[in-house]
């Protein structure tokens, strides 16, 4: 399991920085990935199509990406879109890191 802390806004600016990160892990043979959003203050839709495309990326190589996040303005971001549905999402890293293990 590799877990990716990110902080900040995650934006039209700043997404394509995330995809670069994220897409050097899977293409390293890391597919079992935790993404951790505590620390984003902010997050768009370009943030969201990131996350599900590297979703799908990880799902491809019989991987997983969960997202840990506790914070509502985050959360409602996935619960607008129905992403809520689609992503695993922890409040916590260790509570993710336990569902890699199980």
């Amino acid at each position: 399991m590799t877990i990716v802390h990110v902080a900040g806004e995650i934006d039209v600016y700043t997404a394509p920085l995330l995809r670069e990160v994220l897409d050097k892990q899977v293409a390293a043979g890391r597919t079992d990935l935790v993404v951790d959003l505590e620390k984003v203050t902010f997050m768009d839709s370009t943030g969201l199509g990131v996350l599900v495309g590297r979703l799908k990326l990880v799902r491809g190589q019989n991987g997983t990406l969960r997202i840990v996040s506790a914070q509502e303005r985050i959360l409602k971001v996935f619960k607008i879109t129905g992403l809520d549905k689609v992503f695993h999402i922890y409040p916590t890293v260790d509570e993710a890191a336990a569902a890699s293990n199980a």
